[in-house]
């Protein structure tokens, strides 16, 4: 007897249900589609975002969202990441302590999405040191440091930094520099 192919996907979003919930129960905040080809992630979190409001959920989600369908990524392709935790069922992590680098990795690779966007300083750092040594092969200094708006290849990943997303929503201008830098990540598959 063997195994259909709807008990084979039903298996697999199992286990990748019970991966988040996992991540999610050792002090992870993620919101959104845990399945999106991108993720944003945020290390400098507004107040709202501080008081418990879900991740990228006033202005600055509002724009992102605007922004990535206007690449062609579809309504539900959001996923937000935050390198900042919240309460772990363990007490391991508190609310506002940093992420461990290898918490935040893990956390990562179970998105597995094709393209990172990187919002503030605080992220970039955060994948700067998570992904130190898959960085250290990138031969331009500038790429390998995650400098705003430079795309790096990151074991199979694009990864672009944004230098404070959230701040520039305040300048015209600075909005315009950080959609010129977000027009480099269209998705890699067909437009929805």
């Amino acid at each position: 007897m063997g195994i259909s192919a709807r008990e084979t996907r039903a298996a697999y979003l199992a286990a990748a249900e019970a991966e988040l919930k996992s991540l999610e129960a050792r002090g992870v905040r993620m919101e959104g589609d845990g399945f999106s080809p991108i993720v944003l992630v945020k290390g400098e979190l507004n107040d709202a975002e501080r008081a418990g409001a879900a991740l990228l959920s006033g202005a600055d989600g509002t724009a992102l969202r605007a922004a990535l369908l206007r690449l062609g990524y579809a309504p539900e392709d959001f996923c937000a990441l935050a390198t900042v935790a919240g309460d772990a069922d363990d007490g391991s992590l508190a609310a506002g302590d940093e992420v461990p680098v290898e918490l935040f990795r893990e956390a990562l690779e179970a998105l597995d999405p094709e393209a990172v966007v990187l919002l503030d300083g605080k992220a970039a750092h955060a994948m700067r040191e998570a992904y130190a040594d898959a960085l250290a092969h990138i031969e331009q200094f500038e790429v390998a440091m995650l400098e705003p708006g430079l795309v790096a290849r990151v074991l199979g990943r694009r990864v672009l930094a944004l230098g404070g997303f959230e701040a520039s929503l305040a300048d015209a201008a600075s909005k315009q520099r950080v959609w010129a830098y977000l027009k480099q990540l269209p998705p890699l598959g067909s437009p929805y």
